[in-house]
């Protein structure tokens, strides 16, 4: 039985069935820096095979038509297409909001950013990974990064521009989030995107922080998110999802509402593949960039078809096919668990996501039962 029909004979709508929430399209893997953590393992040169102007354009009349709410232009660095300011006016003709990822270099000039708020950009996302120069730049692997990046943020909140921050957590920089919510504040973002490392690209185990580590950085996130003067929200680790709901159950003084089925009522979250879609600087379509499974090509195969019924998304989208501890969660329709993660670490997309503490009480009551006897 695919997601959709289990949903379906269960009364539940599922809103990203037909449509996914949020599109991400790769314009080009060239970039100018040597992340750490690169999923796209970016080189200093265009690859001669990317989507050119054309086909580009056809891709965001497709989104268009799937009505995708949200399209964001990413790389490598977007800035290295000349075409980039087109592309945007383009979806901004065809009724596409459009946001783009800059990298943290001189190619973002002021003129570029001012091309592309005349295109009709909704907001420049900018990855800063850490409050000062030191720690950002060796995690970008090029000095003079962080200048960059504040330069680009800047000049764009002066040119009328929404502005967010993309910041990856480590053991880099795992000590950082209140300095690195200040700089957001100064920055005038209107979201903090906080991603945990999925171990793909460049990324590997050794920028990976244990479940518990990670769960007290949860904690922390939903504390600052509190007063911060912007929206906070996390890639790669839905169960921040999972302890807001926690925490506003606990604040209200009731217990999570669960519905007929044991699981907790909640607006579906984006996951891989639920929500979401991305394309590769090639065409080709995967779940998220996280999650390098390949099904299907934009020069060959309709991207709505795609989404909608390959075995692939249609799994991803069915919470009740996941397995050990995340097909036990009372959570897991508003969470899921990262399948990026499952599938890096555990090699399937169904599997637990190995970064989450939290043990679902079927789980626990056998163990406390034997502790008691």
């Amino acid at each position: 039985m695919t997601g959709t029909e289990h949903l379906a004979r269960k009364g539940i709508r599922t809103p990203f069935d037909e449509r996914p929430f949020l599109a991400i399209w790769e314009l080009t893997q060239a970039c100018d820096l040597v992340c750490a953590h690169c999923r796209a393992c970016a080189t200093p040169d265009r690859d001669p095979h990317e989507l050119d102007t054309q086909e580009g354009k056809a891709l965001l009349d497709s989104l268009a038509a799937m009505h995708v709410p949200l399209v964001v232009l990413t790389g490598g660095d977007p800035a290295k297409r000349p075409d980039m300011a087109e592309l945007v006016a383009h979806g901004k003709s065809v009724g596409l909001t459009m946001a783009v990822t800059p990298s943290g270099t001189p190619r973002m000039t002021r003129e570029r950013i001012a091309e592309l708020g005349a295109a009709g950009v909704a907001r420049l996302a900018v990855s800063v990974d850490g409050p000062d120069a030191a720690s950002h730049d060796a995690f970008r692997g090029v000095p003079g990064s962080f200048a960059e990046s504040v330069r680009i943020l800047r000049t764009a909140r002066e040119l009328g521009i929404e502005v967010q921050i993309n910041t990856s957590v480590g053991p880099h920089n795992h000590k950082a989030l209140a300095a690195m919510a200040a700089f957001a504040a100064e920055m005038h973002a209107v979201l903090w995107s906080v991603f945990f490392v999925v171990p793909t690209g460049r990324a590997g185990a050794s920028l990976l922080l244990g479940p518990r580590h990670v769960e007290a950085l949860l904690e922390e996130l939903a504390d600052l998110a509190k007063g911060a003067p912007f929206d906070v929200k996390t890639t790669a680790a839905p169960h921040f999802r999972r302890v807001q709901l926690e925490r506003h159950a606990k604040a209200v003084g009731v217990h999570t509402e669960i519905d007929e089925h044991g699981l907790v009522v909640g607006p579906r979250g984006i996951n891989d593949g639920s929500g979401f879609v991305f394309v590769s600087h090639v065409g080709d379509i995967f779940p998220s960039g996280f999650l390098p499974l390949r099904a299907g090509n934009v020069r060959e195969d309709d991207l709505g078809q795609v989404y909608r019924e390959h075995p692939l998304f249609r799994s991803l989208r069915d919470e009740d096919a996941l397995v050990g501890k995340c097909g036990a969660c009372p959570f897991r329709r508003v969470c899921g668990g990262s399948r990026a993660r499952a599938y890096a670490v555990e090699g399937d997309v169904l599997a637990s996501d190995p970064l989450c503490a939290y043990v679902p009480k079927a789980l626990r009551e056998p163990v406390e039962a034997s502790s008691v006897a």
